[in-house]
């Protein structure tokens, strides 16, 4: 938990409690069902929390900002990502049933009222979100065929909507085709542990249909 307040220092009384609530209830929910590898739940705030706030340091959600979490396992990014924004709604789907059940337990059980969730394919989920997020569900130019029915033309940030994931590694050729539209921010720059030297949040605009 002292590394999120390490990096996001101006938390509220109940953010704080909300985050910290969190390593028990993965610990829990993991032993049920696994949603996060066993070996790296010990490395929760650091490869899981942290590595989901990291969409923080690309875009500041202004409030009413409506964000879908496509392939959230578990609620990642979104769980954290809800905790910090309030203000922000964040959509949860995942295509598998038991993950989906895992990220609404936790959000509802750390009174998240900003989530909620829906068991089903991203190709089944027609509503319009200023942003998507993700973490290394596919490979780019998948997920923005998938997702561009999903982005709405009406626009309240300072960022144009679109797609936001986290990403690990060498990205140029994954990037090269929608490279114009593109920006890549790496997290090594706002986080020094070394898990964070290949990290990195991709940016994609999109313009809504």
């Amino acid at each position: 938990m002292d590394i999120i307040l390490k990096y996001f220092p101006n938390l509220t009384d109940t953010q704080k409690a909300q985050f910290a609530a969190l390593y028990d209830l993965y610990t829990d929910w993991n032993s049920k069902i696994n949603v996060i590898s066993r070996k790296d739940i010990t490395n929760l705030y650091e490869h899981h929390v942290l590595h989901s706030l990291g969409i923080a340091k690309v875009i500041n959600f202004k409030p009413g900002t409506e964000v879908m979490d496509l392939g959230t396992g578990g609620g990642f990014p979104g769980i954290p990502l809800a905790i910090l924004f309030p203000d922000t709604h964040f959509h949860l789907v995942d295509s598998i049933g038991k993950k989906v059940r895992v990220a609404t337990e936790i959000a509802a059980a750390v009174g998240l009222k900003n989530v909620t969730t829906r068991h089903c394919r991203a190709e089944e989920e027609k509503q319009r979100f200023d942003f998507v997020v993700s973490r290394a569900v596919m490979p780019l130019t998948d997920l923005l065929k998938i997702i561009r029915k999903n982005i709405s033309k009406e626009q309240r940030n300072a960022l144009p909507n679109g797609l936001i994931c986290l990403k690990g590694g060498e990205l140029e050729k994954e990037v090269f085709p929608v490279k114009h539209q593109t920006l890549i921010h790496d997290l090594k720059e706002d986080f020094t542990e070394e898990f964070f030297e290949t990290k990195k949040v991709v940016y994609v605009t999109i313009n809504g249909q």
